[in-house]
């Protein structure tokens, strides 16, 4: 395992910590205290999704994955910003929050008051809706992977329903919270492309390709041999690519009621990890390549090469197994290996046959510093892209908490690099293309910064062509948001709202 060998912390524990404590407040405000300016043509909303409650009435949660969905709205305007967020009204949240007590078990250890008696045999998890949100065919989806969206009001971030997008989805079916929007996909339209996994001793994985109105044009469904534990996926203008990270998963203490699902998973670090190819149309077979070992939660973009496929991903050494009853608010990043990002090169004319030889090559490290919640410009979902946008630790070595912004340029190998070091933590940087641009880095880095010391959040706005210009604008908020994971921009232009503000799309 690789430690942590930076000379010195580039923060503190306990501020870092602060971050996850509870957002129990829902705000609707104009953003006032601003550093610098808004970009004129900034014009649209950038959207967040992630736990906004770390406990429920007094009882902590045990991982902030567990945590109910909080969709925050930062809305842009003729150089001003406002600011709304929601809690997603799920049934588990409704009826948590009446009864002030956890009534469900989590799926990575948060359990029901009293012990294992009160736990054992019951099954149900929560809905959380907290992991990501879209908008896509003029609905606003909520999503979480292990079941239906929640459709909201794209105004108001009002809870409308549960969304089987008009029949695609059985009752309970997942819908990913990783969709990817392939800008191409539909003929010269974007087109929206996302899976659902039902794992088992053969997972059956689902896969959608939908229009811009929401509308099917193909799906398929296809046997995987084993467990899949698989959060993000990949797609080139001919594939689909799926990373099956060598875990297992023992239920057992889950029945038990001493552990949620998550805890029962173990990571299997003797056998490889398989990369399943999916043609996206014919009857061309599904191929089977083995690569290192490793675990994968996110990929960058994969591309074609030749008879290659290249894909960019933040790997692991192995999964960061939960420890039933550790305090996720005190991480000792010291023991952690750092994630990184790789390269991996596909061969597709490797034969199923001929594992040992591939197993070990065609990986390669493109960046050492700890990094996670990769981006790149919309416009490059599917082809060879040169840069690459991460959240990253502020040390060059080691695993540490995400206090800056990286940028990668991979034809050169140069970084730039933006910290909000030492009391700054930064969530998952949005690009937000500027209005008629076409250069690949012509736009805007947008995060959301937890300013430890104030205990509150700001928004940054970053020139995504150089990050180390600093803000060019910073946005106070008048609270904290706590750690969130996934988000997404939607242009006024697509919700129908003109430069007035008058909404014009009924």
């Amino acid at each position: 395992m690789q430690l942590n060998s930076a000379p010195s912390l580039s923060y503190d524990l306990q501020q870092w910590s602060q971050g996850y404590q509870s957002q129990p407040h829902e705000y609707d405000y104009w953003i006032e205290d601003i550093e610098g300016e808004i970009p004129q043509d900034l014009d649209g909303t950038l959207l967040r999704n992630g736990p906004g409650l770390l406990d429920i009435g007094g009882y902590p949660i045990a991982h902030p994955f567990d945590g109910d969905g909080m969709v925050s709205a930062i809305a842009f305007r003729g150089g001003r910003a406002h600011y709304r967020n929601r809690f997603v009204r799920t049934q588990g949240y409704v009826e948590e929050q009446k009864a002030g007590k956890p009534l469900y078990r989590g799926v990575f250890g948060t359990q029901k008051p009293g012990g294992w008696l009160a736990n054992l045999f019951d099954l149900r998890i929560k809905n959380l809706a907290n992991t990501h949100i879209i908008y896509w065919g003029d609905r606003l989806l909520a999503l979480w992977e292990g079941a239906e969206p929640h459709r909201l009001d794209p105004q108001t971030l009002e809870t409308l329903a549960l969304d089987h997008l008009d029949g695609l989805l059985k009752p309970g079916q997942a819908f990913s919270a990783h969709p990817k929007i392939d800008p191409y996909g539909d003929r010269t339209n974007p087109c929206l492309v996302n899976f659902s996994i039902q794992p088992g001793l053969k997972s059956q994985l689902t896969i959608w390709e939908l229009n811009r109105n929401g509308q099917p044009l193909r799906q398929s469904t296809h046997e995987i041999p084993g467990f899949c534990f698989i959060h993000d996926f990949a797609i080139t203008p001919q594939y689909y690519v799926f990373f099956q990270n060598p875990v297992s998963f023992n239920p057992f203490p889950f029945f038990l009621g001493l552990r949620g699902p998550g805890e029962c998973i173990n990571f299997d670090r003797q056998n490889p990890t398989q990369v399943w190819v999916i043609p996206r149309q014919g009857n061309q077979p599904i191929k089977k390549i083995e690569v290192n070992s490793g675990f994968v939660f996110h990929h960058v973009n994969a591309f074609e090469e030749g008879n290659q496929i290249v894909v960019d991903s933040i790997g692991y050494e192995s999964f960061p197994e939960v420890e039933p009853g550790s305090d996720f608010r005190y991480t000792d990043f010291n023991q952690l290996a750092p994630s990184q990002l790789w390269r991996f090169r596909l061969d597709l004319n490797h034969k199923r046959g001929d594992n040992a030889p591939h197993r070990w090559r065609d990986r390669q490290l493109l960046e050492s510093r700890c990094c996670e919640f990769p981006q790149i410009h919309p416009q490059w979902v599917g082809k060879s892209h040169r840069y690459v946008y991460l959240g990253a630790a502020h040390h060059h070595q080691g695993s540490a908490p995400l206090q800056g912004i990286l940028k990668r340029d991979n034809q050169s190998g140069e970084t730039q690099f933006w910290s909000a070091a030492p009391h700054g933590f930064v969530s998952e940087p949005v690009f937000i293309p500027q209005p008629g641009s076409e250069g690949e880095d012509e736009g805007w880095i947008v995060s959301v910064v937890y300013e430890s010391q104030k205990h509150r959040s700001d928004i940054i706005i970053l020139d995504a062509q150089n990050l180390e210009r600093g803000p060019t604008a910073r946005l106070h908020l008048q609270h904290h948001i706590p750690y969130g994971l996934h988000g997404s921009w939607i242009s006024n232009q697509q919700l129908g709202i003109g430069r007035s503000g008058v909404q014009t799309k009924h």
